[in-house]
């Protein structure tokens, strides 16, 4: 199994979104705001056999790699694709299911940077602050 942090797998996952010319790149880092997961990367394809071509290359990718994806929601359908590495989930989605769903609203809360098609990062809202006390599990010291 691959030790890759969570943080180095979504830069990989732009890095393979925007190989195959995905748009609209977001990243939601979700530490503090949601138990699940840590980041949801969404990205925009234009078309079904674009998104199902994103997605592809980022399963595709991490297989070659060694990073371990436990599922792939909607794939076949080409509409909102999911997959889940854990740590970071990935929404692949076509336009009009992103304006539907609008995720980084929906977690108004968690940071929100946006990327271009170069891959030049810009922070929107900045990360929910997490104290020391909660990193740990409420433990205390």
């Amino acid at each position: 199994m691959n030790q890759t942090t969570p943080e180095t797998l979504v830069h990989s996952i732009i890095d393979w979104a925007l190989d195959k010319k995905a748009e609209d790149l977001q990243v939601l880092d979700l530490a503090g705001v949601l138990d699940v997961t840590d980041y949801f990367v969404i990205a925009t394809g234009y078309s079904e056999i674009q998104v199902q071509a994103i997605t592809d290359a980022i399963t595709d990718k991490s297989r070659e790699r060694g990073i371990e994806f436990i599922n792939v929601e909607g794939r076949d359908a080409g509409r909102w694709v999911l997959v889940d590495f854990v740590d970071v989930v990935v929404h692949v989605m076509l336009p009009e299911e992103r304006d539907k769903y609008r995720l980084d609203r929906l977690w108004g809360d968690a940071g929100l940077t946006e990327y271009s098609e170069t891959g030049e990062a810009r922070m929107i809202r900045p990360p929910l602050e997490i104290d020391d006390d909660l990193r740990s599990g409420g433990q205390g010291s």
